[in-house]
């Protein structure tokens, strides 16, 4: 199958979205943690998490702009200033991905899916209890995406909170043994299996 530009404008809206939301491949499923300023706790999935920089440590996050459309995470964590990413596992996949769904604003994802909040002092944004890998970041900037009106969020991260860490042969997380999974387009989730871990690449 080969599709030029005008036959992928030319395809159903639905399956234009899922075609193009899966073929990046399968990126990391986050659940991400805002507090508003009412002090209620709220939770939305998130696969658009990517690394920014280890020093200062900086991870960057697309969220579509706000537009006509309430968008609380933007809003929760501009107004706060901060907000955790959380890992999603397996025995509860279900539950991170069914806080895509567009509750009111006066209603709390954590309560809706049954998931737990739980607070590091001083730091107003919630965890997730049920995560194995947490961090809480500081909001500092952003960056707005002209040509289709998305927005790319940079924080800082502040804490890292991981329940029973794995460690590859590099140092770096285990994402397989830590049962991290994956989200490819809007509503498949993929186990992770680390398969390699290979030595600097040299000339």
């Amino acid at each position: 199958m080969i599709l030029n530009a005008q036959a992928l404008a030319d395809l159903p809206k639905a399956e234009q979205i899922q075609l193009i939301n899966s073929i990046t491949g399968i990126k990391p499923a986050n659940l991400v943690g805002t507090v508003n300023p009412q002090g209620q706790a709220n939770l939305a999935v998130f696969s658009s998490v990517f690394h920014m920089g280890s020093s200062p440590p900086l991870i960057g996050m697309v969220l579509r702009s706000k537009g006509d459309v309430p968008r609380h995470s933007y809003d929760n964590l501009v107004s706060s200033g901060c907000y955790t990413l959380n890992h999603v596992h397996p025995d509860w996949a279900d539950k991170a991905h069914q806080t895509s769904a567009k509750y009111p604003q006066d209603v709390s994802e954590f309560d809706a899916t049954g998931l737990t909040p739980v607070f590091l002092e001083g730091f107003a944004a919630p965890f997730v209890a049920q995560s194995q890998v947490k961090y809480g970041l500081r909001f500092v900037d952003e960056m707005p995406v002209k040509h289709n009106g998305t927005v790319i969020l940079i924080g800082q991260v502040e804490h890292i909170w991981i329940e029973q860490p794995h460690y590859a042969p590099d140092g770096g997380l285990d994402l397989s043994a830590l049962n991290s999974v994956g989200i490819s387009g809007l509503n498949n989730y993929y186990r992770l299996e680390r398969f390699a871990t290979y030595r600097e690449a040299q000339p």
